[in-house]
């Protein structure tokens, strides 16, 4: 523990910044390892906005370009903290990426570090507590409606088997049946698992480079089976490396779903085809398919979780309404979008965008 000098004051009635003043060598060897364990990402700033230290995880906010801060919000309270040399706050609300309505809830703290012009910001992210409390809220209720279905049909199909005692056929009948909503409810509780881990989980926290043909090439091996037992083509065309920054499996999850969709709503003896392209820093997966289609009425609707454009045929294919609104919330947490083209009858394109990842510099220490 330090002492106060002979004849001065004690520690505690000196001034935080007086303390600091007498720790200034050592606080610049440590405060790279010490802004590293906090809880938050930070960035530390040279008088001309170069970034002299920043954490792993400050990319997955777009706050920088080629090693420097470029967010306007950002700079204004740069700007004051050095003007009035204490620390400032504020609360942004940022984009996810250039594409669908993601959005970051971030609390930031900037602190003038010297007398130089050097600030360090904090970057605390509050939008995972204020989305989950939200989505929690809204999931419940609807799972409860969507669980009595099935629940509701195997409890009358094993009434019927019991008043069925001695009639076989009948007892075979029910059984099938019984096995059939059984599966259905099954492929629901997988189904809200992956959704209530999309939805607990943030992708670009611990982003990685994801090969985006590589993952297409996994999600049609996975769908080979459905396709050739209903004589369906699954083509992929592709122009070259393309790379996003998050997921893999979760990308692997959204692409899985729609590829799905696209076999289990064509008629048998077509084709479902996959296209994979790079697009003005955005990439983009297409799937198209020669099914039944979706009405216009339906077409706002059809991401939102459990809406079915059509129930009866939803149970026939196994359908549980939740797949699009998957594909949805991958994208969108990626900083991307998902959007349909459809005519009834002509068939269906979904498209997923991404953004590329950008390349950030900066130095490895102050």
């Amino acid at each position: 523990m330090r002492r106060a000098a002979k004849g001065s004051l004690p520690l505690a009635q000196i001034t935080v910044d007086q303390q600091i003043d007498t720790l200034q060598p050592e606080l610049a060897q440590s405060l790279p390892r010490l802004l590293a364990n906090v809880d938050a990402e930070s960035i530390v700033l040279s008088p001309s906005n170069a970034t002299l230290f920043m954490t792993p995880g400050i990319d997955t906010y777009n706050l920088l370009r080629d090693g420097r801060l470029v967010n306007e919000s950002l700079l204004v309270l740069v700007r004051a903290t050095r003007r009035f040399n204490k620390s400032q706050e504020a609360t942004l609300e940022l984009p996810r990426g250039p594409l669908g309505g993601g959005t970051h809830d971030l609390l930031v703290r900037t602190v003038p570090l010297d007398d130089d012009g050097k600030v360090a910001v904090l970057v605390f992210d509050d939008s995972e507590m204020r989305r989950l409390d939200s989505i929690r809220r809204d999931f419940v209720a609807n799972i409860s409606h969507e669980l009595k279905t099935p629940i509701g049909a195997l409890s009358i199909l094993s009434e019927a088997v019991l008043g069925a005692a001695d009639d076989p056929e009948a007892i075979a009948k029910f059984a099938t049946r019984m096995q059939t909503e059984a599966k259905r409810l099954s492929e629901l509780v997988q189904e809200i698992i992956n959704l209530s881990r999309l939805q607990d989980d943030d992708p670009l926290k611990h982003a990685q480079d994801i090969d985006v043909e590589d993952v297409l090439q996994e999600a049609i091996d996975l769908s080979q089976m459905r396709a050739e037992s209903r004589k369906i083509d699954v083509v992929l065309s592709s122009d070259g490396t393309c790379t996003i920054r998050g997921d893999r499996s979760q990308v692997l999850m959204a692409v899985s779903n729609l590829i799905e969709n696209a076999i289990n709503y064509s008629p048998e003896g077509t084709r479902v085809a996959i296209n994979l392209r790079s697009n003005n820093e955005l990439i983009e997966i297409s799937v198209t398919d020669q099914g039944i289609g979706i009405p216009e009425k339906d077409l706002e609707r059809i991401f939102e979780r459990f809406y079915r454009v059509d129930p009866a045929r939803s149970r026939l294919t196994g359908g549980t309404g939740l797949g699009l609104s998957i594909v949805k919330h991958v994208a969108t947490n990626h900083g991307g979008d998902v959007s349909v083209w459809s005519v009834a009858g002509a068939g269906s394109t979904f498209t997923l965008r991404f953004p590329q990842p950008t390349q950030l510099s900066a130095a490895e220490a102050i």
